[in-house]
């Protein structure tokens, strides 16, 4: 079965003053359809600007310098304006994490809907507004026939975020990708969305790219996790078997920060120094300056081996026996 998305070699970089910031290096991966990929990693990892590229978004100085991007077999890198444009909000979507970025203050959710609509199909107002009432009760919109007609600013925040979730959903995309949307929700909010996009993605078919710094959100709805440092993916693998046993030493200093794996009273633990600049990033492995197992060897750059389904980028993976090392 072929893949919806295949990411290949994604590179992405910013042509600064200072210098190349090289925000996404080689990153491949797959997406199949009705599948939930988690992408994870620290602030500055990459993870928004690999979102970013695969909808033809990145704002200059930044470019897709280089690699291929492929939704259910068209190539997307080397579109046109007017190309891009017809398929963002059609075949793929994005939720970002602060709806007013996408949400007009001066108009009603109505209108908004309606112009999403009328931007890649030729519906009629009734048509519209049908359309939008059913995309906003499946987000769990209470009495959405009469709060279609309202501002946004009438709405909570995670109300606000469930319309820009229901906007997204307008055309049935096949994929749609959440860039950090519960965020600056309570938590209580966050359990209600994230059982929500469950149901939808269950209900519609539709492929979730969630982007996150938060590995436990990701967990509760992703299959399969890629985790980013620095520009590059340095491991992936089915959720549960990464959060069981990672094979990147980064990977289990995320995992050893989470506060629930910490006993009462005792310090959260924390990953040492902070990420590369990258700018500059450090020789060979751009973890080793962070890294309890780093060695000489670290100074050379690992590749991403692939071993019983999972992958790592790292030369002294954990969880492995020597026996079983590739």
């Amino acid at each position: 079965m072929s893949a919806l998305l295949e990411v290949r070699d994604l590179t992405t970089h910013f042509m600064t003053r200072a210098g190349v910031v090289r925000a996404v290096e080689g990153v491949s991966f797959d997406v199949m359809a009705g599948e939930v990929v988690g992408l994870v990693g620290e602030s500055g990892s990459g993870k928004s600007v690999t979102g970013l590229s695969l909808l033809g978004l990145v704002d200059a100085p930044g470019r897709i310098v280089a690699g291929s991007i492929r939704l259910a077999g068209q190539e997307l890198v080397g579109l046109d304006r007017e190309a891009l444009r017809h398929l963002r909000g059609r075949r793929i979507a994005m939720v970002f994490q602060d709806p007013m970025s996408v949400l007009n203050p001066v108009l009603t959710i109505a209108t908004q809907m309606r112009l999403a609509l009328e931007a890649h199909e030729p519906v009629s107002r009734d048509v519209a507004r049908a359309r939008s009432i059913e995309a906003l009760t499946a987000v769990r919109i209470p009495d959405a026939a009469q709060r279609i007609d309202a501002y946004p600013h009438q709405f909570s925040g995670g109300m606000r975020q469930r319309v820009a979730i229901a906007v997204a959903l307008l055309h049935r995309p096949a994929l749609i990708i959440c860039d950090e949307p519960t965020t600056a929700l309570d938590v209580s909010i966050q359990a209600q969305i994230l059982t929500e996009m469950r149901s939808l993605v269950r209900d519609l078919g539709t492929a979730l790219i969630w982007i996150s710094h938060d590995l436990a959100t990701v967990s509760s709805l992703a299959r399969r996790i890629l985790v980013m440092y620095a520009g590059r993916i340095i491991e992936e693998g089915p959720t549960a078997a990464v959060l069981r046993s990672p094979h990147h030493p980064y990977t289990r200093g995320l995992l050893n920060s989470l506060p629930s794996r910490v006993a009462p009273g005792r310090e959260l633990a924390q990953i040492p120094g902070s990420a590369p600049s990258l700018l500059r990033l450090p020789e060979g492995c751009a973890f080793r300056p962070r890294c309890p197992e780093a060695t000489e060897l670290c100074h050379t750059p690992p590749v991403l081996d692939r071993h019983e389904g999972r992958a790592y980028r790292c030369h002294h993976p954990l969880s492995l026996s020597v026996e079983s090392r590739p």
